[in-house]
């Protein structure tokens, strides 16, 4: 009986013993057919997604709300806006001509003047002194030729003696001439019209030749200096009328003519400086206000425009997209202009056609969209 027990159990044990000999080989097995089902399912699962939404764009295409711009022909101006600065038309520094003591100042600062108003009064009793000497000695020369002459008629002297007497009566002349002149210098008068913008002197101060006595700017007209790019000259060339703005003045326009653009261009800032006039009746305009001139390069009184966020470049293309039966069609445009945030286009759309100008990125060619909104105004995009 214990014979058969003992060998009972050492089948048993060599049965296990087979068992573990064999688990190596079939929990692998198992394994990977677990992962061969898994990886299965889920390509499957994606599949029926993919069939899915495939199904659902074949047979509902998804519609984009978009707002359109409609294209309306109107102006467009290739234009810049400059910096600039006021200058009067004539800035001059009036000086004395002859040396002397100021007897008193006609003039003050802001005082209107023309030409040939008293400004200063130099001592002159010397000057006069020197003129009633030269025209006594011219007097005395003139009178001594005279008599030459006589006695030269009447071969009583000789041809040196009244040549002589010739040269004397001129050289007094020119002292004469001289001494006037000086006596005349002596009362400073003003060479222009204008406003006295400064006076450099006081009664009784000595002046010497060339100094200074007032400063007088000529502010009827006034200049607008603005320095020109190289690239925009060309354009300038072409033009005679501007509009400037004058920022002191909240911003007032003011229409400007052309008066000179400079041959050359500034060493530093390599601008060519173009100078304006504008007329300043009521001289509002004052010298060094700031200014801004607008130069309108080119301009198009019927012409096409969209804003720039509206085209898209793609291939070194530029596309736009049209709404037609509610489709939104890829159109090549070809732009020209900028002005603002509007560019110009010079081919590829026809007056009355509609641009997106909201949603042009969503969308694709042939793609259904909804369409919100259609303006005509381009100035109702900003609000």
């Amino acid at each position: 009986m214990s014979d058969m027990n003992t060998l009972s159990i050492k089948k048993h044990k060599t049965g296990l013993m087979k068992i573990w000999g064999l688990l190596p080989i079939v929990v692998p097995l198992v394994l990977l057919l677990c992962l061969v089902w898994l990886i299965v399912g889920i390509q499957g699962k994606k599949a029926a997604l993919k069939a899915e939404k495939e199904a659902q764009m074949n047979s509902e295409p998804v519609r984009v709300n978009v707002v359109a711009l409609e294209m309306v022909p109107g102006a467009i101006r290739d234009r810049i806006s400059l910096p600039a600065v006021v200058e009067p038309w004539v800035s001059l520094q009036v000086l004395v001509e002859v040396s002397g003591k100021i007897r008193g100042i006609e003039v003050d600062e802001g005082d209107a003047v023309k030409a040939g108003d008293v400004i200063t009064v130099i001592d002159d009793r010397d000057y006069r002194i020197a003129y009633n000497t030269a025209k006594a000695n011219y007097d005395v020369a003139v009178a001594n030729l005279k008599r030459m002459e006589k006695l030269y008629k009447d071969n009583l002297t000789t041809r040196s003696n009244l040549d002589n007497a010739s040269a004397q009566a001129e050289s007094t002349k020119a002292a004469i001439d001289n001494a006037s002149l000086s006596l005349e210098r002596s009362t400073v008068v003003a060479p222009i019209h204008g406003i006295v913008n400064k006076v450099h002197v006081d009664a009784g101060q000595y002046l010497n030749h060339s100094d200074p006595v007032v400063e007088i700017l000529q502010m009827d007209r006034v200049k607008i200096k603005v320095g020109i790019p190289e690239s925009d000259v060309e354009a300038v060339r072409r033009l005679t009328d501007f509009k400037v703005t004058i920022e002191a003045l909240s911003e007032k326009a003011f229409f400007a003519k052309k008066h000179f653009l400079s041959r050359t261009a500034d060493a530093r800032a390599r601008l060519y400086d173009l100078s304006l006039s504008v007329e300043n009746a009521q001289g509002k305009i004052l010298p060094d206000m700031f200014a801004r001139v607008e130069i309108i390069k080119n301009q198009v009184s019927e012409g096409l425009a969209v804003p720039l966020y509206a085209v898209i470049t793609r291939s070194e293309k530029n596309i736009v997209y049209v709404v037609n039966d509610d489709l939104a069609h890829e159109r090549e445009v070809t732009l020209g202009f900028q002005e603002g945030w509007r560019v110009q286009v010079t081919s590829g759309l026809q007056p009355g056609e509609r641009v997106i100008v909201v949603g042009q990125r969503s969308v694709n060619d042939e793609q259904p969209v909804n369409l919100v909104q259609t303006v005509s105004d381009p100035e109702e995009l900003t609000q």
